[in-house]
């Protein structure tokens, strides 16, 4: 049965849409605009760390970084996250969601900075201190993914939360598209400044030797958004749900409820006892009693964030097949090194603005009206649909281009107005306070195992079955089409996964998480409470 909620957490239930909503949006969507800044620049300059530490100047073609030193730089940081989500969503809830963000963002700012900078300019020193600065930078990345959506579902009122959580997730689209523009404001800068001829005219003189700013610059300039949020972080109080639910302090919850949502609001240290309690109110992460109520939940949050990562950071190997075939992106030798950096910011830039970012939004517009669910089995099928779609015709499509990038576009704006969205949303609704956090971490960590799947087991999976038509260092794979076909059922499965996630739209959290269910006593207990003589 349930009981009257606490005050507290009413009235920001039922608040009214006001300013202190959108300060919030904005101080934890700029933790996301980073975080999507720092994990996704890495492959605008890759091309350019190859030409500059690997170039032999007797080969015809300019150089690339190896299989295993280009898996290192792009994938270390998505290990970092990983860790960085199961640590910092553990820790969120011991230590409350402010103390622990304010960490994240001290490691994000320093490892940004540190990423420019590195000891020595030989290739192995470079890398190494690239690799090691990128990890802990993914470290601290992964602890945003569960307090900014921790943040954000515990300050937002119940009709609208959906679209506040999404929104927060919707400015990673900014940080991709941020990226892009920065790489193309500094390459153009660097190219017009420094002129250098085209690799296959003269070898040595195509890489001018101030391109190694180039890269630096691109990535330093990634602390800023972090940097200028800091103080903003700092001034926001801990949520009321942690302060009331998990730190059993109804007086602190009540007077910084009351600032920010400048009404009288009581503290209610009896009905909050009563709450924290009750035995359905205590049980830990590894108990029967989580796995009896939440235990599919979280099965449906790990298993569909983690197969929709594997499709969407599989979206890599095509992009620079499709921007090569549509001209997007000349030979690498009929460009200087600082020009192809130009070229690639421009392609990747041109496919956020078109494709990114308006998914992200479509999902913030309509979360609250159709509910996570329908848009989640949405996105799984047509992205399902989809990669059938430019699979099964595969080498039709080797002669329409502009078709394939048109259903490979759609395929990623259902990935974004879909699963992208809503498995960030879901797992930070439908779990109790205690450990919301810890398994929004969770989640997000298995979607991190599924993005390093997607982006290297496809890397060497894509490869063509013929040893002769293979990426330099890569031994044959499955092909591009069965790959595709791959990708259509991971999608489908996801779509099967979905089932087991319960719909969250329009419920208060205590009544998504059970927190406010009063105990039905057993009837021994009702017995033996009816007795007046003790036995």
């Amino acid at each position: 049965m349930a009981r009257e909620q606490l005050g507290v957490l009413n009235a920001l239930d039922v608040a009214k849409t006001q300013l202190y909503h959108f300060t919030a949006i904005v101080i934890a969507g700029m933790g996301f605009f980073t975080d999507a800044y720092d994990l996704f620049c890495i492959s605008l300059v890759s091309k350019l760390l190859g030409r500059i530490y690997y170039t032999d100047l007797t080969h015809p073609k300019p150089g690339t970084l190896p299989p295993n030193v280009a898996a290192a730089v792009n994938g270390v940081a998505l290990c970092g996250t990983l860790a960085g989500q199961l640590f910092f969503g553990w820790l969120g809830d011991k230590m409350g969601r402010k103390k622990v963000y304010g960490m994240t963002l001290i490691l994000m700012v320093l490892c940004s900075v540190a990423s420019g900078l590195s000891f020595s300019d030989h290739p192995k020193s470079v890398i190494s201190t690239l690799c090691f600065f990128r990890f802990w930078l993914g470290f601290g990345i992964g602890g945003d993914y569960p307090l900014s959506a921790t943040i954000m579902s515990e300050y937002a009122n119940k009709k609208t939360r959906g679209a506040f959580i999404a929104a927060v997730f919707a400015m990673q689209g900014f940080g991709i598209l941020t990226g892009g523009i920065v790489a193309l404001i500094v390459s153009s800068a660097f190219d017009h400044a420094f002129k250098a001829p085209a690799y296959s005219v003269n070898r040595g003189a195509s890489l001018a030797p101030q391109a190694d700013f180039v890269w630096r610059i691109i990535l330093m300039v990634g602390a800023l958004p972090a940097l200028l949020t800091y103080y903003w972080r700092m001034k926001m109080p801990e949520t009321a749900r942690y302060t009331a639910l998990v730190a059993k302090n109804a007086k602190q919850a009540a007077t910084d409820m009351s600032k920010v949502l400048q009404v009288q609001l009581e503290a209610e240290d009896e009905k909050l006892e009563k709450i924290t309690e009750e035995k359905s109110n205590r049980f830990g992460l590894f108990t029967k009693q989580f796995a009896a109520r939440h235990g599919l939940h979280l099965l449906g949050t790990t298993s569909t964030w983690f197969l929709l990562d594997i499709a969407f950071y599989s979206q890599n190997l095509f992009q620079k097949d499709i921007f090569s075939a549509i001209g997007w992106i000349p030979k690498a030798e009929s460009m200087n090194a600082i020009h192809e950096v130009y070229r690639i910011a421009r392609a990747q830039t041109l496919i956020a603005m078109c494709s990114t970012v308006p998914g992200y939004w479509f999902t913030v517009a309509f979360i609250d009206y159709m509910g996570r669910f329908a848009i989640q089995l949405m996105g799984f099928f047509f992205m399902t649909v989809f990669m059938f779609a430019l699979a099964i015709p595969y080498h039709h499509w080797k002669a329409n281009h502009i078709g394939f990038v048109v259903i490979y576009s759609f395929t990623f704006f259902f990935a974004n107005f879909g699963p992208n969205a809503t498995t960030f949303v879901v797992p930070a609704e439908i779990f109790p306070a205690r450990l919301r956090s810890t398994c929004h971490g969770i989640s997000a960590a298995a979607g991190k195992a599924g993005a390093i799947v997607g982006a290297f087991g496809f890397l060497y999976a894509a490869q063509d079955k013929n040893p002769t038509k293979t990426d330099a260092g890569y031994p044959p794979g499955i092909g591009v089409k069965n790959s595709l076909i791959m990708l259509g059922v991971i999608n489908f499965f996801g779509m099967v996964f979905t089932f087991l996630v319960p719909e969250s739209k329009g419920k208060s959290l205590e009544e998504l998480t059970g927190e406010n269910e009063e105990e039905e006593e057993a009837p021994e207990q009702q017995a033996a409470s009816a007795r007046t003589v003790p036995v």
